[in-house]
């Protein structure tokens, strides 16, 4: 399933599908605020990744809730990782921490001057958060940031499940 909406001169991306196949500049990363790579999307990204990136990671040595940092792709077809670390589930000020998380990620993206970016359903996974808020959330900031100049020229979200899927395809449809 793959879905594209015009955001001024950008395109916003929805794709079902495994973000560490992903050909584009750089993937995002549902990060720990100690940056293991430990299951779900960051499980899937040291398998194909490999352990450099867990290296650079612990060379970083971690980051804030909300905070973003960037390594290599390793072994990935992207070139880097964006390590995001978003809100667990019923954490104090949750959706401008998520809001900060993605946001963060754009800006270390465009700090490398990238011209594409995969985001997946950031907090959703192990951490908790209702996919709604999530979509609602990651994609209002984006919209937001695709307002202003950037090198960034498609930002894509790369779901795993047909439902998220349908629920960002209906968030973006909202917003757009």
């Amino acid at each position: 399933m793959k879905r594209q909406f015009k955001v001024g001169t950008k395109t916003l991306h929805l794709v079902l599908g495994d973000i560490t196949e992903m050909r584009v500049d750089a993937i995002v990363n549902a990060a720990n605020e100690q940056l293991i790579l430990g299951a779900g999307v960051a499980g899937a990204i040291r398998l194909k990744g490999g352990l450099a990136i867990q290296e650079e990671c612990n060379r970083i040595g971690g980051t804030f809730t909300g905070g973003a940092v960037i390594t290599g792709g390793g072994a990935l077809k992207a070139a880097y990782v964006i390590h995001a670390v978003g809100p667990r589930a019923g954490d104090i000020a949750a959706d401008e921490k998520l809001a900060s998380a993605t946001k963060n990620s754009l800006l270390r993206a465009e700090e490398k001057q990238l011209k594409s970016i995969a985001f997946p359903a950031i907090s959703t996974g192990i951490f908790g958060f209702p996919v709604e808020r999530c979509a609602r959330i990651m994609l209002t900031e984006i919209m937001e940031f695709l307002k202003q100049e950037t090198t960034l020229e498609d930002i894509y979200f790369c779901l795993w499940e047909k439902d998220i899927f349908k629920v960002f395809e209906h968030q973006a449809q909202q917003l757009i």
